[in-house]
């Protein structure tokens, strides 16, 4: 795979303070990589090394094929960049906004026309094109921002907390446009503090904690890192209740659900496993369900902390 980002021992410190304690980064073109991290965990300055808004004070990264430090200006016509908050000019209606866009990008005539009519087509604003943008949903001035940094066709672009604030509608059609940029190629690196954003998005996503990344891989890769599968299992009665817990030894009960919480190693061998022993023991269950461990049990496990906090850092 051709990667997008590549990073080796990135490191960055204020004063005394590792912000970016050696980072390594391998982020394939026209993906979905999320950064996660708890408040201070260092996410914003990584995003802000790559996209030369820092330097970096030790180790190499290449963005788009180019050398961070040797070609700043080669990385930043590459690259797109929204931040946190929507960075719209709320005195200009959205056509002028993104006008305004091109003309600093110096694109022309007929260009510009046909680069600003197709963004405010692809992201549902041409309605509303005449309006000024204060007057705006926050999820339509979201999709306005996306919309004035792909002007220039980005190779990458990075999405920090872009549905911050947003209502869930608003979220899940963000959810769309940003998986729409990578089917048209795009690469997409995203800071997000929710983790079913970065669960129903990401290809891949790196945990990063006090300065350093702590674990990587798909969500699924991350789910089976941390124990606590189980399959639980509903009956009718307290008798068959009893009969299921002498049969599962290692299970939990639970006598008012009238549950059994039997751990489970994953996959189909095991739950058929199960299954063949409770009709050896002549046992019907109401009801059968399996449980695995969600990002939040990851995120838990791996930095000590329930959930990514609202403030990137």
């Amino acid at each position: 795979m051709n990667m997008a980002i590549t990073a080796s021992g990135l490191r960055k410190s204020y004063g005394d303070k590792a912000v970016l304690d050696g980072i390594d980064l391998s982020i394939g073109a026209g993906t979905i990589f999320s950064l996660l991290g708890p408040n201070g965990a260092g996410k914003t300055t990584t995003v802000n090394v790559l996209t030369t808004l820092l330097k970096a004070d030790g180790g190499t990264a290449h963005v788009a094929g180019h050398d961070l430090a040797t070609a700043p200006q080669a990385v930043r016509a590459a690259i797109g960049v929204t931040g946190q908050f929507a960075a719209v000019d709320e005195l200009l209606t959205g056509e002028e906004n993104l006008r305004m866009m091109a003309d600093l990008h110096r694109l022309k005539g007929g260009e510009r026309k046909r680069v600003v009519s197709e963004l405010l087509e692809r992201f549902d604003l041409a309605e509303s094109a005449k309006k000024r943008s204060s007057t705006y949903s926050g999820g339509m001035r979201r999709k306005l921002d996306l919309a004035m940094t792909l002007v220039t066709r980005p190779q990458i672009v990075f999405l920090d907390e872009p549905t911050t604030g947003l209502d869930p509608r608003s979220r899940r059609t963000m959810w769309e446009i940003v998986r729409e940029l990578t089917s048209g190629g795009v690469t997409i690196f995203l800071t997000t503090q929710y983790l079913d954003e970065a669960d129903q998005l990401a290809d891949r996503i790196a945990v990063l904690d006090q300065g350093r990344i702590v674990a990587e891989g798909t969500p699924d890769d991350l789910k089976r890192q941390v124990p606590g599968s189980h399959i639980r299992l509903r009956f009718t009665t307290i008798g068959e209740l009893d009969s299921a817990a002498r049969a599962l030894p290692g299970s939990t009960r639970d006598d008012e659900a009238l549950t059994l919480r039997v751990p489970d190693s994953g996959g189909t061998k095991s739950l058929r496993l199960l299954l063949d022993r409770l009709a050896e023991s002549a046992i019907e269950a109401e009801e059968v369900s399996v449980h695995t461990p969600d990002l939040d049990d990851v995120f838990l496990s791996l930095t000590g902390h329930a959930t990514t906090e609202a403030t990137a850092s």
